[in-house]
């Protein structure tokens, strides 16, 4: 490994680098993309802006290079969303164009930077060193969809009504939208980032989309008629798809450490599909409220349960219950796990999530279904077609103060786990699943964009 954290494989002639968002539901997917790339020949490195984020020596991440530039971020150092973002973009725009032009100057120049859509910016930077610029989009199509019509003023914000969204979409209500069209006033610089994504597309000659073709097939049309989109996804590990990519069994890194042993343990010793796994990912901070009925709502159900809660997260359960679930052997309560490990579990027959896109892909690869408790941005959208469209999952209704309460939980995870419907949506699931399988193994649609990709590129 070089100095500046770059580790060497062997060198193809074509050279693509890809720079992600380094948090975790951005981190994956990009991550993964880069092995599928570099399966196809070129040489890939992915680019991490951290000074604290780093792959563990045994990370599965042979097939690219992984290179670390600063991120202006101070270890302990606590911002507020917009002003880390700020100061994100101030740093990163600097060390990022650093980082392409050594790059240019090497052995082998890139011809292309692939950039986490977020970083609307990157694409500037790729043009300046003379490179081609690649949007990759973490979110699904739909979504992307929307914040492209609001970005040039189709829809007006703060979205106050329901509207359809393109032909054959269905009606979306106030509450099924991106939490940043209709409360505009939360995050200001979050929802200028996401609406941006679109302001210099003209400029892309590729739009790649974590997504795949059959899953959104209306709205990838749709977005073609605007942009020119390439379905990419899903990008998770090729073991729980086409299993084409040796050794690719886990992302490699994760941002907490996980109890990978007394998870599994826990799990092997519950009967096939008889476990709720719930986790609202890296990012998501629920309330006390929200938290307390969560709680009870799962232990109320009497179904096993696995509950990820964060070690900053845990003073939020009720006093009580971590003794009260103890003795029965009913719950195990865990900081952090290997999602996808559980996931692919037998013994997990849902997944309580917020419906992060990452996260729902994940779950409709493995054909597990899913119970929706969307907190913000994208996961209401998601929700929606998880519950309506998809048919993958349900989601629990909120009260006026937008808490789940815990008899809507409890109603929830019971009909999914003894339910008919609860049935119906796991044949769903496992239909999705092949389908997510077809499209990144051979011939596939989303394998064929990968390989027409590297085709021009090369």
């Amino acid at each position: 490994m070089d100095r500046d954290g770059t580790s060497h494989i062997n060198e193809e002639k074509a050279h693509i680098l890809v720079v992600t968002y380094p948090i975790q539901g951005h981190i994956n997917p990009l991550l993964q993309f880069s092995k599928r790339l570099a399966s196809k020949g070129p040489k890939v490195t992915l680019i991490i802006p951290s000074t604290t984020i780093r792959f563990p020596a045994n990370a599965s991440t042979s097939l690219i290079s992984v290179a670390y530039i600063p991120d202006g971020h101070e270890e302990g150092e606590i911002l507020s969303v917009d002003e880390e973002l700020k100061q994100f973009r101030a740093v990163v725009s600097r060390t990022l164009g650093d980082f392409i032009q050594e790059q240019v100057e090497s052995k082998f120049p890139p011809t292309v930077l692939v950039y986490d859509a977020v970083m609307v910016w990157a694409l500037d930077i790729a043009r300046e060193q003379g490179l081609h610029g690649a949007p990759f989009f973490t979110q699904s199509c739909v979504v992307n969809a929307i914040y492209h019509l609001v970005h040039h003023g189709l829809v007006k914000i703060p979205v106050l009504g329901p509207f359809s969204l393109i032909p054959s979409a269905p009606l979306l209500e106030v509450s099924e939208l991106p939490s940043l069209v209709t409360n505009t006033e939360l995050y200001p610089v979050l929802m200028s980032m996401v609406i941006g994504q679109f302001s210099n597309l003209k400029g892309a000659k590729w739009i790649l989309v974590n997504t795949f073709f059959e899953l959104e097939e209306q709205a990838v049309k749709w977005m073609r008629t605007q942009y020119p989109i390439m379905t990419i996804g899903p990008t998770i590990p090729s073991i729980y798809l086409d299993q084409r990519l040796e050794d690719d069994k886990d992302y490699g890194l994760s941002l907490f450490k996980p109890e990978v042993e007394a998870s599994m343990k826990w799990l092997d010793s519950k009967e096939a599909a008889s476990v709720i796994y719930v986790s609202f990912g890296s990012l998501a901070s629920l309330g006390e409220e929200q938290m307390e009925e969560l709680a009870w709502g799962l232990k109320n159900s009497k179904i096993h349960f696995l509950w990820v809660v964060r070690e900053s997260e845990k003073k939020k359960l009720p006093a009580g219950f971590l003794d009260e679930i103890a003795p029965s052997d009913m719950g195990l309560v865990v900081g952090w796990c290997s999602q996808l490990e559980v996931l692919a579990h037998k013994a997990v027959g849902c997944f309580v999530t917020h419906c992060g896109w990452n996260s729902t892909l994940e779950a409709l690869c493995l054909g597990v279904p899913l119970v929706a408790m969307a907190q913000w941005t994208d996961q209401p959208t998601n929700a929606k077609f998880i519950e309506d469209v998809w048919k993958v999952g349900l989601r629990v209704k909120t009260g006026e103060k937008g808490t789940a309460s815990r008899e809507a939980i409890e109603a929830c995870v019971r009909e999914m786990m003894e339910g008919e419907k609860g049935k119906e949506i796991r044949r769903n699931s496992l239909k999705w699943r092949e389908l997510a399988k077809r499209a990144v193994g051979e011939g596939g649609s989303s394998d064929k964009n990968i390989a027409e990709l590297v085709a021009e590129l090369v």
